[in-house]
């Protein structure tokens, strides 16, 4: 087990038990949160990778929404 997790078990063994479900379900969100953003990231740079990525051009956007009016 690696220090920072022993670290963690520590922690929430010295909190009172009513506390370590909401720091429990708080950790599992924050986790829940990075894996969805790691996956957003790896999704975005599997576009970039496969070309299907290009800069904005705000004018070009811009004259397309007033087309659109």
């Amino acid at each position: 087990m690696s220090l920072t997790i022993e670290k963690a078990i520590e922690a929430l063994e010295a909190m009172p038990d009513e506390m370590r479900e909401s720091a429990v379900a708080h950790l599992v969100r924050q986790v829940e949160k990075f894996k969805a953003l790691k996956s957003a990231i790896d999704e975005g740079m599997a576009d970039v990778e496969a070309g299907r990525v290009f800069p904005w051009d705000p004018e070009d956007i811009w004259q397309r929404a007033k087309l659109q009016q």
